[in-house]
C-alpha cells in the first residue's frame, strides 16, 4: 500500500531561513524588499510573510532555528504538515501585525511564528518536556514563562519584538485550543 506522500515544511522552512540569511548577507538590496516595516507595509503585503525568512544576525538566525529544529517537526507529526503550515503562517502574519501596531521599527526574524508553534504544541502535548536553558520542565512551563519574560521586558529597548512574540503565541494558543476541541468531537462521535 502507498503511504500518502506529506511535505516537511518545518526542514523547507528551517532550510529557506538559512538560504536567505545568506542572501542577506551577499545580496545588499535583497532585506530591503523583504523586511516587514511599518512604512511601507501597505506598499508591500508580502512582506507580511517574508520578514519571517530574515533574521538580524547569526546568533538571532541560530536560535530561532534551534528553536524550529527541536519544536517544529512535532507539531508537525502530530497535526499534519499543511495544518502545520497555517499554524506557522498564521502565528507570524498576527505577530507582524502584532508588532507593526506597538512599534515603529521594522522587524525580521520567525520568532513570532516560532512562538505560535510552540504554544500550539503546548496545548495539544502538554505532557511534553523541553530543556529550556538546559533545566527540564513541561512545555506549558516553558510557556508560560516565555511569556512573563517577554511582558516584563516589553519596553526594554532591548530591540526584541516582545509583542511579535506574544502575538504568535496567542495565535497558538487559539489554534491549539480548536485542534484540541475537534479532536474531543471527533473523540466523543467514535463512542
Amino acid at each position: 500500500m502507498l503511504e500518502k506522500y506529506q511535505r516537511n515544511y518545518s526542514t523547507i522552512i528551517l532550510v529557506a531561513c538559512i538560504v536567505s540569511f545568506i542572501l542577506q548577507s551577499i545580496i545588499p538590496l535583497y532585506p530591503g524588499i523583504l523586511i516587514l516595516h511599518p512604512d511601507y507595509v501597505l506598499s508591500m503585503p508580502w512582506t507580511l510573510v517574508t520578514y519571517l525568512f530574515l533574521h538580524g544576525s547569526f546568533g538571532h538566525l541560530f536560535f530561532n532555528m534551534l528553536f524550529m529544529f527541536f519544536f517544529a517537526p512535532e507539531l508537525e507529526r502530530r497535526v499534519g504538515s499543511k495544518t502545520f503550515l497555517t499554524i506557522y503562517l498564521l502565528s507570524g502574519i498576527v505577530a507582524g501585525i502584532g508588532h507593526l501596531i506597538t512599534s515603529e521599527n521594522p522587524v525580521v526574524g520567525a520568532s513570532g511564528a516560532l512562538f505560535g508553534v510552540f504554544a500550539c504544541l503546548a496545548i495539544i502535548a502538554p505532557d511534553i518536556r523541553a530543556y529550556i536553558y538546559f533545566i527540564p520542565m513541561k512545555i506549558t512551563h516553558a510557556v508560560i514563562l516565555f511569556a512573563v519574560m517577554d511582558i516584563l521586558f516589553i519596553g526594554a529597548g532591548d530591540m526584541v519584538a516582545r509583542t511579535a512574540h506574544l502575538s504568535g503565541l496567542f495565535v497558538g494558543i487559539v489554534y491549539g485550543m480548536r485542534l484540541k476541541k475537534l479532536q474531543l468531537e471527533r473523540y466523543n462521535r467514535m463512542i
